[in-house]
C-alpha cells in the first residue's frame, strides 16, 4: 500500500475550499480567526449520506463556539435521486461530494467520508451493514476519529429506527462501536503506525422533529442555536439554509430562519452534559503543557487588533508562532520522561492545528495572497505542465519570497523575493505529472457496498489528497514560514467571470464510446461509434479487445500525426454471431506512443459546483436479447432527469420531448405512446395544467404511461384517470420475487412474453413509492416484496380509459434500461405498445 506522510495526511484531511485557494482574508474572517485561536475543541457529526447533517448546528459549532468541527458522511449520496440532471451513482456520488464542500463552506465545518457506497434505499441496518462490509466501515471512523480527535461526537440518528431508512440506523449502531473502539489499541492496530488512539468524552444523539416523527423531550440537554452573528452578518438559522441549499440534486433550497432555535441530546455513552456541550472538556490552552503563555499572548494580540490596519498585527502573530515552536521543543524534552501520557495527550494535534490557522492568520494580515495555475486547463500524464506563480502583499507588511517548490522538485530560490507593496510577482515554471487526476475512490472497480480504496491513508478526504500542489516558502518578520496552494486552472468566463476549476491529468487519448449499451435483436451488425480525443501529440491506434459471441471489424485502426486538443470518431461493425441470448461487455484500448489506456473522458458542469472531470473505463455493453418492438413514434415529458429517452432510442424509436404548447395545442394522437419522466409531477408544475390534455389523449385512444413519483410535492393528486394514492413503500432487494398475478394482462404479453426471466439481472432496486387504495378499474398484474415485508401489487397497474390505456408504473426502468437489463427493456416496450385493435 502506497503511503503518504501522517502530517500531509492531518494537513490535507482539512482542506475543503475550491472556490478559491487562498483562503478568506476579510476582516470578518480574521476576527473569527482570532477568536478561534484560543478555542481547542472538536466536534464530530456522523451521519449516512449528503443532506443528513444538521447544517445549522454545525454553524454554530464552528463559528459561535469556534470549535473545530467535523460532518463525517458515510456516503456520498451515490444511490439517491437527482432533481437536476440524468447523472446516477457514482456520477451522482461525485456532484453531491462538491456539494457537501460547498456546503462547509457555507456552515465552516470540514468534511470527511468513508469508502461506503450508497447502494440505494435499505429498509434495514442489517442489510445496510452486511453490504457495506461493517468491518472496513468501521476501520474508516476509527480512522477519521483518530485522526480528527474529537472531544464530543453527535449522531444524527438513533439505532431504535426512527430514521426510517437503514443506512440511518447503521451509521448510529458504527458511531456507537466506533466511539469505543477508537481508543482500543487491540481495534485496528496498523494504524497506530501513523495516529494514537483518542477516547471522545461523549456520543450524543441530536434528537429531532420532523415529519411525524417527535424523539425530542423536556428533559433533554438542549442548546439554543439561533443566535446572530455580527461579524459574519448572520444568525445561525441564516447560515444553515445557505448551507443546506447547496443540495440542489436532492432540492433541498431551504428558507432562512432567524430567532431562538433549540436542538435536543440525548446521552448514548459516556459522561451526560449538564450545563454545557462541553462541560468536563479543557477547551482551552491549559490542556496542552506550557499552554498558559500561549492563551495570554493570543488575549493580547486579540485586544490589540486594529481592523483598520490588520498588518500591525503581523510581528504579534509571528512572535506567537514562535512561541508555539519553542514550546514544541520544551515538550519533546518532556515527552522523554512522561512519553506515555504525552503520547494520549492533545499536545501534539493542537499544536498542527493552530500552526496552521496561525499561518493562515499570518498571510491574512500580511495581505499576502498567493496561488498557482496551470496555463491549460487539461495535461497528459507524463508531460510538462507550464505554471505560473503568483504572489502579492497588500500592505506595508514586512514579507519576502524566499522560495519554492513542488512534489517533483526541491526547492527554488526566488531571485528577487522582496515583495513591494502592491507589485504582483509572476513566475514560470514547469512541473512533470505522473498520475492521472481520478478520484481516488474510483481509481479501481468496486462493489455494490463499498469503494475499493488502493491506499488506506486517504480514507476520510473528500478530494484527491496527493493533487499536484506548489510550496510557498516566505520570510514574514524575520521568521521562515511555509503554505501550501493546490495547483488549478483559473479562467474568465463572460457570464460568470474568474473561475477557479481542477487540472486535468489525463491519459494520451481518451476514448469515449457512443453507446452505454447496445440492444440487438436480430443478427444484423451495429456500429459502435467511438470518439477520441488527444492531450498531447500522439500517434497509435484503437481497437475492440475480442468478445466471444460477437464478431468485431476492423480489428483496429490507426491514426497519426494528432495535436493536442485534436478530436475525432471512428467506427466499428459488431455483429452477434448468432441469435441466442447474450449479454457482454466489451471494452476499448487506445495505444498512444507506445502505451495501451482504455479510459473515457466524462464532464461534469453545473455552476453551483466546480467542474468535474473523470476518466472512467472506455467499456459498454452488448445486449443481445428476444424483443419485439411494436408502435415508432414516442412523446416523452421530462421529468426530474433521466435516460430512459436515449434506452428507446437505442432500440429504435423515434422519441420527440413534448413542450407545453404541443401537449395543449398539438397533435397528440401521432404518438403511439407518451411517457413521463421519473418525478414529472413533482417538478414539473405545468403538468397540472397539461394533465386534462394528457387524459384527453388516453380517452381518444392513445398510450399514457406515468413513471414513478414521490408521493411528497405532487403537483396534482389526479395523476390518472381514476383514483390511486402514491405512498412511500419500496421494494429495495433486486432479487425480491415477482409473483405474475394476471397471465394473460396484456402489457405481460404484447410484444413480448413477459416470464420470470425477466425479472433476472436487475439492478439496485425493483420499484421505488408504489401506489396503494387503487380503484378498481384498474388492474395490478404483478406482485412483489422484500424479505420480510407484505406483498404488494402496487408496482404496475393498467387501466383502460374511453378508447385508450392508462399505465403508472413505479418499476425502476430508470435505472434498468440504461444498465441494459434485457428484461426490463422488453416489459418496458410492452408498457409502450397498445395494440391496435384495442
Amino acid at each position: 500500500m502506497k503511503r503518504v506522510p501522517i502530517t500531509l495526511i492531518l494537513f490535507l484531511l482539512c482542506q475543503n475550499i475550491f472556490s478559491q485557494t487562498s483562503p478568506p482574508s476579510d476582516i470578518g474572517t480574521i476576527q473569527q480567526n482570532l477568536k478561534k485561536l484560543n478555542v481547542l475543541g472538536s466536534v464530530l457529526y456522523i451521519a449516512a449520506h449528503p443532506d443528513d447533517e444538521n447544517t445549522r448546528l454545525l454553524g454554530y459549532l464552528a463559528q459561535e463556539k469556534h470549535y473545530r468541527t467535523g460532518y463525517l458522511s458515510l456516503t456520498r449520496g451515490d444511490g439517491g435521486q437527482n432533481l437536476i440532471g440524468t447523472e446516477q451513482g457514482e456520477l451522482l456520488g461525485l456532484i453531491r461530494t462538491q456539494e457537501l464542500l460547498a456546503a462547509r463552506r457555507m456552515d465552516g465545518a470540514e468534511q470527511f467520508f468513508s469508502r461506503a457506497n450508497d447502494f440505494g434505499f435499505s429498509k434495514n441496518p442489517e442489510e445496510t451493514l452486511k453490504l457495506w462490509d461493517k468491518d472496513k466501515i468501521l476501520g474508516d471512523m476509527v480512522w477519521v476519529i483518530r485522526n480528527f480527535r474529537p472531544d464530543v461526537m453527535i449522531c444524527r440518528f438513533p439505532t431504535t429506527g426512527e430514521g426510517g431508512h437503514g443506512n440511518h440506523t447503521a451509521s448510529a449502531i458504527l458511531a456507537q462501536e466506533a466511539f469505543s473502539a477508537a481508543a482500543d489499541p487491540k481495534r485496528y492496530p496498523e494504524q497506530l503506525k501513523y495516529v494514537n488512539v483518542w477516547q471522545a468524552k461523549r456520543l450524543l444523539w441530536n434528537t429531532f422533529n420532523f415529519g411525524n416523527t417527535n424523539t425530542t423531550s423536556p428533559d433533554q440537554f438542549k442548546i439554543n442555536v439561533g443566535g446572530y452573528n455580527p461579524l459574519l452578518g448572520k444568525s445561525y438559522g441564516e447560515i444553515a439554509a445557505e448551507s443546506r441549499s447547496n443540495h440542489k440534486t436532492q432540492g433541498f433550497g431551504a428558507a432562512k430562519q432567524r430567532g431562538d432555535a433549540f436542538e435536543f441530546f440525548k446521552t448514548i455513552l459516556g459522561d451526560a452534559p449538564k450545563n454545557d456541550l462541553m462541560d468536563g472538556v479543557d477547551v482551552t490552552w491549559n490542556r496542552t503543557p506550557f499552554g498558559a503563555p500561549i492563551a495570554a499572548q493570543i488575549q493580547k494580540i486579540t485586544k490589540a487588533f486594529n481592523s483598520d490596519a490588520p498588518q500591525a498585527s503581523v510581528p504579534a502573530l509571528v512572535a506567537l508562532l514562535g512561541e508555539v515552536d519553542q514550546t514544541v521543543a520544551t515538550n519533546k524534552a518532556f515527552q522523554t520522561v512522561r512519553l506515555t501520557e504525552v503520547a494520549n495527550s492533545s499536545y501534539d494535534y493542537w499544536h498542527k492545528q493552530k500552526t496552521k490557522d496561525l499561518k493562515d492568520l499570518i498571510a491574512a494580515c500580511a495581505g499576502l495572497w498567493f496561488e498557482a495555475y496551470s496555463n491549460d486547463a487539461s495535461y497528459a500524464v507524463g508531460d510538462s505542465i507550464e505554471l505560473r506563480l503568483q504572489a502579492i502583499k497588500q500592505s506595508n507588511a514586512d514579507v519576502k519570497f524566499d522560495s519554492f517548490s513542488t512534489s517533483q522538485s526541491n526547492y527554488v530560490v526566488v531571485k528577487d523575493g522582496a515583495l513591494a507593496e502592491g507589485q504582483l510577482q509572476t513566475i514560470p515554471f514547469k512541473l512533470k505529472v505522473d498520475k492521472i487526476s481520478q478520484p481516488y475512490w474510483l481509481e479501481s472497480p468496486h462493489g455494490i457496498g463499498s469503494y475499493a480504496i488502493n491506499d488506506d491513508l486517504k480514507v476520510g478526504n473528500p478530494e484527491n489528497p496527493d493533487a499536484p500542489a506548489v510550496t510557498y516558502k516566505f520570510t514574514i518578520a524575520g521568521k521562515e514560514i511555509t503554505y501550501n496552494r493546490k495547483l488549478v486552472f483559473k479562467y474568465v468566463d463572460p457570464a460568470r467571470g474568474e473561475i477557479y476549476q481542477p487540472l486535468e491529468i489525463a491519459p494520451p487519448v481518451t476514448a469515449n464510446i457512443a453507446d452505454k449499451v447496445y440492444v440487438f435483436n436480430n443478427t444484423k451488425p451495429q456500429s459502435v461509434q467511438v470518439k477520441l480525443k488527444a492531450f498531447t501529440n500522439a500517434s497509435g491506434s484503437i481497437s475492440i479487445k475480442p468478445v466471444a459471441g460477437w464478431k468485431i471489424s476492423p480489428e483496429k485502426i490507426d491514426f497519426t500525426g494528432k495535436n493536442k486538443g485534436d478530436e475525432w470518431t471512428v467506427a466499428f461493425s459488431v455483429t452477434p454471431t448468432d441469435s441466442k441470448p447474450n449479454t457482454s461487455n466489451f471494452e476499448v484500448i487506445a495505444t498512444a506512443n507506445g502505451k495501451s489506456f482504455s479510459q473515457g473522458l466524462l464532464n461534469i458542469k453545473y455552476n453551483h459546483v466546480p467542474a468535474i472531470t473523470i476518466f472512467p473505463p472506455a467499456q459498454a455493453k452488448l445486449v443481445n436479447i428476444d424483443l419485439k418492438t411494436a408502435g415508432k413514434k414516442i412523446g416523452y415529458i421530462a421529468g426530474a432527469g433521466d435516460l430512459v429517452p436515449d434506452a428507446l432510442r437505442e432500440v429504435g424509436y423515434e422519441v420527440h420531448q413534448l413542450t407545453e404548447n404541443e401537449i395543449i395545442n398539438g397533435d397528440l394522437s401521432v404518438y403511439d405512446a407518451i411517457v413521463t419522466g421519473v418525478r414529472a409531477y413533482n417538478v414539473n408544475g405545468r403538468l397540472t395544467y397539461e394533465q386534462p390534455k394528457l387524459l384527453e389523449y388516453v380517452k381518444n385512444g392513445g398510450n399514457l404511461v406515468v413513471q414513478y413519483n414521490n408521493n411528497n410535492g405532487l403537483v396534482t393528486r389526479e395523476l390518472g384517470p381514476y383514483p390511486f394514492r402514491v405512498v412511500n413503500e419500496r421494494v429495495t432487494d433486486e432479487f425480491a420475487p415477482v409473483t405474475i398475478l394476471d397471465k394473460n394482462s396484456e402489457v405481460l404479453n404484447y410484444p413480448n412474453i413477459i416470464t420470470q426471466e425477466d425479472f433476472k439481472g436487475w439492478v439496485q432496486e425493483r420499484s421505488v413509492y408504489m401506489v396503494s387504495s387503487i380503484d378498481p378499474q384498474y388492474k395490478a398484474p404483478l406482485q412483489m416484496n422484500d424479505p420480510d415485508a407484505s406483498p404488494s401489487n402496487g408496482s404496475l397497474i393498467v387501466a383502460n380509459y374511453g378508447k385508450g390505456r392508462y399505465v403508472y408504473t413505479s418499476l425502476v426502468f430508470f435505472r434498468e434500461l440504461p444498465a441494459g437489463v434485457p428484461g426490463a427493456y422488453r416489459l418496458f416496450i410492452n408498457l409502450l405498445s397498445k395494440p391496435k385493435n384495442q
